[in-house]
């Protein structure tokens, strides 16, 4: 009688646990994805369900620590922790899954239209006659002399050798001139540089004789005074 009570006991302070954490026995599947923007919304619901499913343990947990049986409880709330978590997890790998497949079919989809235009370009420019060869022309063309007369080539040539003498002379003139203005310049510049070395020749001369005097006198004072103390 007293083991029949305590398996009774033992059995009513379990139940409240098993039904906090019990988890629904059938599950409903995923719907299969249609588009990108689906997939872009159940990743999002994802996220947030998973983000819930951690409240809920974390919940659960503070609730387990008040139990007597404290580890039967945790161990039930984490194996409802991971169904869900895997639940979630088959649901994202679904969508992820159609986005990849998207983008390889847009991309293999411009590779196929890329390939398109090019071949038809090709066929164009094959289909297009060639271009004719440009023809250069190698005759060689008259000097713009060839065609006067010898007596005009003449008269040319020799009014052209007057025009050159003419401009020879001319600079000849202005080489001239400017030697002159340069000579003349330079004997400027040596006229007075004479005339410097010239003054600061007096001028020296002129200091040499005033200290010259200046010592006669001073010579001449001290042998004054010299021959007063005698």
């Amino acid at each position: 009688m007293i083991a029949a009570a305590a398996l009774a006991a033992l059995a009513a302070l379990a139940a409240p646990v098993q039904a906090q954490t019990a988890e629904p026995s059938t599950a409903a599947a995923p719907q299969p994805t249609r588009s990108v923007e689906q997939a872009n919304a159940t990743l999002q619901q994802v996220a947030r369900d998973r983000a819930a499913v951690h409240d809920e343990f974390a919940a659960s947990e503070r609730v387990c620590y008040d139990k007597f049986f404290v580890n039967y409880c945790l161990d039930k709330a984490k194996e409802k922790r991971r169904a869900a978590l895997a639940k979630l997890r088959a649901t994202e790998v679904e969508a992820e899954h159609f986005k990849r497949a998207d983008s390889v079919e847009k991309r293999d989809a411009d590779l196929a239209v890329r390939a398109r235009k090019d071949a038809e370009e090709e066929a164009q420019r094959a289909a297009m006659p060639p271009k004719e060869a440009k023809v250069v022309d190698d005759t060689p063309r008259p000097a713009p002399n060839a065609g006067k007369p010898v007596v005009d080539r003449e008269a040319e040539h020799a009014a052209k050798v007057q025009r050159q003498a003419a401009q020879d002379a001319a600079d000849a003139g202005k080489r001239a001139a400017n030697v002159a203005a340069f000579e003349k310049k330079q004997a400027e510049s040596e006229k007075r540089k004479a005339q410097v070395a010239k003054k600061k020749a007096d001028s020296d001369a002129k200091r040499a004789a005033h200290e010259a005097s200046e010592k006669k006198k001073a010579d001449a004072a001290e042998a004054a005074a010299a021959a007063k103390k005698q």
